[in-house]
């Protein structure tokens, strides 16, 4: 179901933006095409306002399938304890194989003469 309500999501994205990017801010784009002898049938205004019914229809048809899709989302039980344990055995084994820390504190030079006259 969430795999299908993302293919629908997607599909009115692109379709919502080609619906834009055919209008014109100014009024032209496609609309500007019906101004000949032949638009009687469909005018310029009717144009404009179905492009504009169409983005309306949508963006509201995003948004009802964006929360549809929230709604759906699949959410396995899984069994919380069982990842506790994985995840403490893969703290375990990167303790142990970690590296001695770094002293940043004392100057290398100090530190090698510190180890030196411990020796002695």
């Amino acid at each position: 179901m969430y795999l299908f309500v993302s293919i629908l999501i997607l599909i009115v994205c692109v379709l919502l933006g080609l619906i834009v990017l055919v209008q014109n801010p100014k009024g032209g784009g496609l609309a500007a095409n019906f101004t000949g002898a032949g638009s009687q049938f469909m005018g310029v205004r009717q144009t404009a306002d179905f492009l504009e019914k169409a983005t309306w229809t949508l963006s509201v048809a995003l948004l009802v399938l964006a929360l549809t899709a929230t709604m759906v989302i699949p959410r396995g039980s899984v069994d919380t304890s069982q990842q506790d344990t994985e995840l403490k055995k893969q703290i375990e084994d990167f303790t142990k194989n970690a590296p001695a820390p770094v002293d940043f504190q004392t100057p290398p030079g100090k530190k090698e003469a510190q180890q030196q006259g411990g020796n002695k």
